[in-house]
């Protein structure tokens, strides 16, 4: 079965860093678009970043742009999300998700991690 796994989520005081990451169970996610989404209580998931499957292409939220970064390393089908200056608005549980196609729409996305928990203090 295909599965997504997260980890490296916690809790940090704002302006810390976080570097969460995703790890695929099957070798064919080298081939797809990975994204990362955050969903905060009480608010729908948004998209946060996506890179697609060659690492040329990427697209960021304006609300995380110039702070965090994505990369993949598809050798060890990882994709990995550093959170740099992080706000207690940053607040939410992260999911790696896995696309044919780059996208920063959720319903594009086939396959999802269980999530992990990103929590920012003032």
């Amino acid at each position: 079965q295909v599965q997504l796994v997260e980890s490296g989520g916690g809790s940090v005081q704002a302006g810390g860093s976080l570097r969460p990451s995703c790890a695929a169970s099957e070798r064919t996610f080298s081939s797809y678009a990975m994204g990362w989404f955050r969903q905060a209580p009480g608010k729908e998931r948004e998209f946060v970043a996506a890179k697609g499957w060659n690492a040329l292409s990427t697209n960021y939220a304006d609300s995380v742009k110039g702070r965090f970064f994505i990369s993949r390393d598809n050798a060890k089908i990882t994709v990995t999300l550093q959170m740099n200056s992080l706000k207690p608005e940053d607040t939410a549980v992260y999911y790696c998700a896995a696309a044919r196609m780059l996208s920063r729409v959720s319903t594009e996305y086939e396959y999802w991690g269980q999530g992990t928990q990103v929590t920012v203090s003032s």
